[in-house]
């Protein structure tokens, strides 16, 4: 099966079960085991089982082979084996822990995601899977979406000062120390 359908088959399955943050990376100048490592989150075990079970149902649809499943039975981390392809799909405290992007991610791979996919971030004038260069520098699948900018102090308004309050006086009269008795010799 050709690499660039067989992805295009995974991720169609991990979108239609909504999952975040979808990255694709070409390993194929990394290991001969592989050439893409595909990884995505899932917010619960269920779904991320769910997520499993649509990339395998779109790999077979599309004619290619599930070689095997392994961590369904937990469903924080499942791997599926598509031959040519693995795809890790993760709760995101593993993903962030584990970090499997700083291991393959060198070479990311572009593919169109849908845009029905809202944690997606990837435009819609990018190519849908340009060339397939192994050489070639390509960005990454969907970037994490830009944060809001943060107001600086300039772009706040000046806070008021409360007007500063005087202690109450004392209507008691000050006392006079009494003088010592017995000068000094």
């Amino acid at each position: 099966m050709d690499i660039r359908k067989l992805q295009r088959a995974i991720v169609d399955g991990l979108e239609d079960v909504k999952a975040q943050d979808i990255r694709i990376f070409n390993t194929s100048h990394l290991t001969e085991l592989f050439d893409r490592v595909i990884v995505a989150s899932g917010n619960s075990n269920r779904q991320t089982k769910a997520l499993a079970s649509s990339v395998r149902e779109k790999v077979k649809e599309a004619g290619g082979d599930i070689i095997s499943t392994e961590g369904e039975d937990i469903g924080e981390w499942v791997l599926v084996d598509c031959g040519d392809a693995i795809v890790h799909i993760l709760q995101p405290a593993l993903r962030q822990y584990y970090n499997l992007e700083e291991i393959w991610g060198d070479k990311p791979v572009r593919v169109k995601l849908a845009s029905t996919n809202p944690f997606a971030g990837a435009r819609a004038s990018e190519p849908e899977d340009e060339d397939d260069d192994e050489d070639a520098d390509v960005e990454g699948v969907a970037k994490p979406a830009p944060k809001p900018a943060r107001k600086t102090a300039a772009s706040k308004a000046p806070a008021r000062k409360a007007p500063a309050r005087k202690a109450p006086a004392s209507k008691a009269p000050a006392r006079k120390s009494p003088a010592r008795k017995g000068g000094a010799k």
